[in-house]
Formats: structure tokens, C-alpha cells, sequence
């Protein structure tokens, strides 16, 4: 799993768009191979991110649970600390 690719549903203020965007564009890269394509593959790196994007947020809106939603602030702290806990910073 790409580290840089967090999870995005149940959380308070809900995913947006440009988070989606940001996550599909992320695993086209882990998957090709490629920070930015060539020239040759540029339309088909960007079909792929679209398409992977709208996926992703069909797949957001359509998921259901019980559990009352995360909030972010304290995710991000949580996160912090873990980071902290294993890097020592």
C-alpha cells in the first residue's frame, strides 16, 4: 500500500474532491512506475487518474456504517504521534 494514500471515508468533514483526486493520482503513480509520464503516456496516465477518481467516490458515497464518523484533527494528532513514537521527531 502506497503510504501516502490515507483513508478517506468516515470522517467529519467528509472527503473532498481534491483529496479523492490527490489519492487516485498517488496509486497511478505507485502502479506505473512514473512521478510524472512521458509525453507519450500523459493521456493515458491522466484517463487513469480520472477514472480511478471517479471510482473512488462513487465507491465513498456508496459505502454505509454504524460507526459515528472520525474527526480529523484528532486522527492527524494521533498520526503525529506515531510518527514521533517511531522517528523520535
Amino acid at each position: 500500500m502506497c503510504r501516502n494514500i490515507k483513508t478517506l471515508y468516515n470522517f467529519e468533514p467528509p472527503a473532498t474532491e481534491e483529496e479523492v483526486r490527490a489519492a487516485a493520482l498517488q496509486y497511478v503513480r505507485k502502479i506505473s512506475g512514473y512521478q510524472k509520464p512521458s509525453a507519450v503516456n500523459e493521456t493515458a496516465f491522466a484517463t487513469a487518474v480520472d477514472e480511478i477518481e471517479a471510482v473512488s467516490m462513487k465507491l465513498l458515497d456508496s459505502l454505509e456504517t454504524k460507526a459515528p464518523p472520525k474527526d480529523r484533527e484528532t486522527e492527524a494528532a494521533k498520526a503525529r504521534a506515531r510518527s514521533k513514537a517511531r522517528f523520535g521527531r
